[in-house]
């Protein structure tokens, strides 16, 4: 297998100019288990780690490296580990507040083409889920298509389809079983050799069913969901990138109980179109879409141009979002802080010990 099979094409070479420069030699991250990863090389698969330097100079768990990423690796000289030195800059990344209280970003996949936003058609379906992930995958870069899995199992799959679409225009919604195999070949436009998709959804949708499907083979663990809510457990556990029979990359993740935002305000404006259209028609510019006079977005809503629970969603992620904003200006005052803190004690310890004249 070549590196080009993996996805490596000229932009990745440019890019990897000054590391080839200094004797490195490129490869993917296929897999990650807590500091120790998966990568793939020119000379096949190997286990790898991140040198001291790029884990002292790094500013936070975004900037290690992620499945799907690009790194530059130093020339093998034993058989233990490679050794990470960088990762090039990423072309897209899907990214979600990391759980806890730390506002701190995590990257669940890294270089991918298209994002396959996968939803039960089941007790579980929920649309404003699906707003959630899209408004995700779109500040992320990548391209998304709506997978609607277990369509073997719903009676009114067209008018899900339909409902679908009214809340994401442009993006392709595709009605699959992956249990029957019903549908699956509608998802081949984007499972082109050389590209690389990931899966996205929460536990229980179908997602590592659906992997099995397109490897051909009974791969990934599944499972049952509950009868109650059809939620189900985590059946995959970790993030990998898997090779699939036309020569595309598929990567894996585990499903997502609870998808914190890491977005900026501006992409809300490209998962709630009809939302900003609106807004521009306002008498005031920041019209905050309440009680003001010449609101376009509430005469929208009061003659049913607009959903109401569109646009009570659009609102709730807006609100997350400037939380967000909020909180991140914090932690880079804090990390501003701290370096202060830190250059003054340099000085203060180098001043005491110079010798008096």
């Amino acid at each position: 297998m070549s590196i080009e099979t993996l996805g490596w094409n000229q932009h990745w070479n440019k890019s990897f100019t000054v590391h080839r420069d200094q004797g490195c030699e490129p490869g993917r991250i296929l897999g990650q288990d807590r500091e120790r990863y998966d990568v793939r090389d020119l000379h096949g698969e190997s286990s790898a780690e991140v040198a001291g330097r790029f884990r002292h100079e790094a500013r936070g768990p975004e900037d290690f490296p992620a499945v799907g990423d690009w790194v530059a690796l130093r020339p093998r000289v034993h058989d233990g580990p490679r050794t990470i030195v960088a990762v090039l800059p990423r072309r897209t990344v899907f990214t979600r507040k990391q759980a806890g209280r730390e506002t701190v970003a995590q990257i669940v996949a890294a270089n991918v083409d298209t994002a396959f936003v996968v939803a039960g058609l089941d007790g579980d379906f929920n649309l404003r889920r699906l707003e959630r992930y899209l408004a995700t995958v779109w500040d992320g870069g990548a391209r998304p298509v709506i997978v609607l899995n277990k369509a073997d199992l719903s009676a009114d799959a067209a008018e899900r389809v339909a409902e679908v679409e009214a809340v994401a225009p442009g993006v392709p919604v595709c009605a699959v079983s992956a249990t029957s195999g019903q549908g699956l070949d509608t998802l081949a436009p984007w499972l082109l050799g050389g590209t690389t998709v990931v899966l996205l959804g929460s536990s229980g949708v179908g997602k590592s069913t659906l992997v099995n499907a397109l490897l051909g083979a009974a791969r990934q663990k599944t499972g049952a969901v509950r009868e109650c809510d059809s939620r189900g457990r985590h059946t995959t556990t970790r993030r990998e990138l898997l090779p699939l029979p036309g020569g595309a990359w598929l990567i894996d993740t585990p499903g997502i109980k609870e998808l914190q935002l890491w977005i900026d305000q501006e992409t809300l404006e490209e998962s709630f179109p009809e939302v900003t259209a609106l807004a521009t028609r306002c008498r005031f510019r920041d019209c905050r879409h309440g009680a003001e006079p010449g609101c376009a977005v509430q005469a929208a809503l009061s003659d049913g141009t607009l959903s109401r629970e569109r646009f009570a969603s659009w609102s709730k992620l807006q609100r997350e979002a400037a939380w967000l904003a909020g909180k991140q200006d914090q932690r880079v005052r804090a990390e501003q802080e701290a370096r202060g803190r830190a250059v003054r004690m340099e000085h203060r310890r180098r001043t005491q010990r110079s010798p008096k004249r």
